[in-house]
């Protein structure tokens, strides 16, 4: 799957969430708090494939889905080969040092699976938006 039918597909996912919260006029905390990884394992199990085996994608205690990815992530599916052969399709666009480029072959993809940024629940309410695609709308290169 290319990251850009990966961001559509989530994209839809939290968007159907989300209606169903506003309409309860839950407070921004609240609905970030609906997204804890064991109310989300519970309810809504088709978010993450991750949720049938109740395992985390980040070991860490308090994980956060309500991104699922980070809006620092910057991905281009159509991204050109540089002059030495390679591929960059993604990468930290704040260069946290829990990420870590991923080299296969003749491509660059960007690890992010030790950074815990996008999990927290004050760094969400910081950039809170009940709309996913404009927090994220940095995040796609590819257009």
């Amino acid at each position: 799957m290319t990251y850009t039918k990966w961001f559509q597909t989530h994209a839809e996912k939290h968007r159907r969430i989300l209606s169903r919260l506003s309409a309860q006029n839950l407070s921004h905390d609240q609905i970030v708090a609906y997204f804890t990884f064991e109310n989300m394992v519970e309810k809504e199990k088709d978010f993450c494939q991750l949720y049938a085996t109740k395992r985390k994608c980040h070991d860490i205690p308090n994980l956060n889905c309500y991104w699922c990815a980070c809006p620092y992530f910057r991905f281009n599916d159509n991204a050109q080969t540089d002059t030495e052969g390679i591929v960059v399709y993604s990468y930290c666009a704040i260069n946290a040092p829990a990420g870590k480029p991923f080299r296969h072959e003749n491509s660059i993809h960007h690890d992010c699976s030790d950074c815990t940024i996008p999990h927290d629940p004050d760094t969400i309410l910081k950039k809170f938006s009940v709309d996913w695609n404009m927090t994220m709308k940095a995040c796609n290169l590819t257009f």
